[in-house]
């Protein structure tokens, strides 16, 4: 698929946070830690990580500002990610914080582990919706595949999750080669019972680290499903995320495929992801913009630090770099739980 040509040249410095290819950035991923309690085989070594210190997160003060200036530009949906978010000390603070900007959409993605004693508090505060991050269930392969991880407690958490309805509740599933794509059919049949508030979503590896090149394209999984259930397309509405979705017609759950490295969809890109630190990712592969957190630290106005991100979303690029040329493509540097998923 082509990338997005350049349509504008000149940087609005009021209105809509657009980049130089009018795409129109509506969606911020905020990740407040690059801790997580998981070692999962395609996101983290089992040992070795250098996390952040303390000092260099941003703080929930901080975040909060930082919210309500995108928010001042149109950001109306705000994802809280991680590592994993409720690792984080009262993270019901900042979400209560965020609550109050008048955000239309809030949501977290989390592995669940620790999600169920929190579910109540967090809905209260505001939480819309939560994304679970759940690659089997079958509880020794998800022991294997997190190093440690318990299907039990990711699944109570799902239950809390539907209990304090938080939901629509989106089952995260990153196919791995070799590892859980024969978990395809068992995971759209143990969802089928919840599909009024549950989907399902199947998500290409990316291409972190040595084993990059062990994704599954999503195609050979939409031709698996189609062998056993019936697909009905699901129109896509313009912005509201990557994934590809399809009705199970016999239950009704929708699922969703999500592929950036076999059907990109940066033409369609409307997100930001900010860092812990406090650094603004334009694009998943690039990390070469100044960290909000420093500007912020030296004394920088509101207005300042919203023209500030203006000009890093200016120089936001036509597309990622880990697109197919045959079988070879180029792996990102660091690890997910930095970037914030």
């Amino acid at each position: 698929m082509s990338l997005p040509v350049r349509q504008r040249k000149t940087m609005p410095e009021s209105g809509p946070l657009v980049d130089p290819f009018n795409r129109v950035h509506t969606y911020l991923r905020v990740s407040v830690t690059d801790r997580c309690n998981y070692r999962c085989v395609y996101c983290l070594p089992a040992e070795g990580v250098a996390f952040m210190r303390r000092d260099r997160l941003l703080t929930y003060e901080e975040i909060a500002r930082l919210v309500r200036i995108f928010a001042s530009m149109g950001i109306e949906r705000v994802r809280l990610t991680g590592g994993e978010p409720t690792v984080r000390k009262d993270l019901v603070a900042l979400v209560e914080q965020l609550g109050q900007i008048g955000l239309k959409d809030l949501s977290m993605t989390t592995n669940g582990h620790l999600f169920a004693p929190h579910a109540e508090a967090l809905a209260k505060a505001g939480l819309t919706r939560v994304n679970v991050s759940l690659d089997t269930l079958d509880a020794e392969k998800f022991e294997r595949i997190t190093r440690g991880g318990s299907l039990e407690r990711v699944l109570a958490g799902i239950d809390a999750a539907r209990a304090h309805g938080i939901t629509p509740i989106k089952i995260n599933c990153v196919v791995v080669r070799d590892e859980n794509e024969d978990e395809l059919e068992r995971m759209v049949e143990a969802f089928g019972a919840h599909a009024k508030d549950t989907q399902v979503r199947f998500i290409e590896k990316m291409p972190f680290g040595a084993e990059s090149q062990r994704f599954v394209p999503s195609q050979s999984l939409r031709e698996r499903l189609a062998e056993r259930f019936t697909l009905e397309p699901v129109d896509r509405l313009a912005g509201v995320g990557p994934a590809t979705t399809f009705r199970i017609a016999e239950t009704g759950l929708v699922v969703g495929f999500i592929s950036p490295m076999s059907e990109h969809f940066c033409h369609h890109c409307n997100r930001l992801r900010l860092q812990a630190d406090g650094e603004l990712r334009t694009c998943l592969s690039r990390d070469d913009t100044p960290s909000l957190r420093d500007l912020m630290r030296r004394g920088d106005s509101d207005e300042a630090l919203e023209q500030a991100i203006r000009r890093m979303v200016w120089g936001k690029v036509a597309g990622h770099e880990a697109h197919l040329d045959g079988d070879a493509f180029t792996a990102f540097e660091g690890v997910m739980t930095t970037i914030g998923g």
